[in-house]
């Protein structure tokens, strides 16, 4: 597929992603969850945050909403629904959940699991202060291609770790999230 368009049809029926049978919260890591909310238009767009540069972990990045998993949660659906809520306004009940990505093992100890989930594209996004500088739309056909992410091999407590990068106006786009959008990519089947 060209990367000058794609329309929300040819992102749903190229989405190859396993569908969400609610994915349990198990194993040794603490579990979190990420919301990766795809605006439903006809060019669609990829929602994106820029965490605060007041935050201790993680400051300033380009990431997707989500968080730590709270003992509230039913689910890991459920934590990614919920921290979209307290981050960005994203009502739960606006967002149609399609699947999943492989969970990713973070560099602080959790294992995130990505929410891929069609929202409406009249939401009134608010960001919350403490937490978010700047919400920002990419899009999609733009996020999927797949020559835009740069790998970049780094070595960490001995262990080689491949970490991808990329750029969107001015922000730099890196790490997971740059990770999860290009898995997001490589189940679409969407190529540059």
């Amino acid at each position: 597929m060209a990367a000058s368009s794609l329309s929300m049809n040819d992102f749903l029926t190229r989405f190859q992603l396993l569908q969400p049978s609610a994915p349990s919260i198990s194993g040794n890591k603490r579990q979190a969850a990420v919301l990766v909310p795809v605006v439903r238009r006809p060019q669609p767009g990829l929602l994106l945050t820029q965490r605060s540069a007041m935050l201790r972990k993680h400051a300033g990045q380009v990431a997707f909403p989500g968080g730590a998993v709270d003992d509230s949660d039913e689910s890991l659906i459920a934590a990614a629904l919920r921290e979209a809520w307290e981050e960005v306004a994203i009502p739960p009940d606006s967002v149609e959940v399609i699947g999943t990505l492989p969970p990713v093992d973070s560099a602080t100890g959790f294992r995130v699991t990505p929410v891929v989930g069609i929202i409406p594209p009249n939401l009134p996004w608010r960001a919350c202060e403490d937490e978010v500088a700047a919400v920002f739309e990419m899009p999609l056909v733009e996020a999927l291609t797949l020559g835009r992410y740069h790998p970049l091999d780094i070595h960490r407590r001995g262990n080689a770790h491949r970490v991808w990068l990329s750029w969107y106006q001015h922000y730099f786009v890196w790490g997971m999230t740059a990770g999860i959008i290009r898995e997001l990519a490589l189940q679409t089947g969407v190529e540059a």
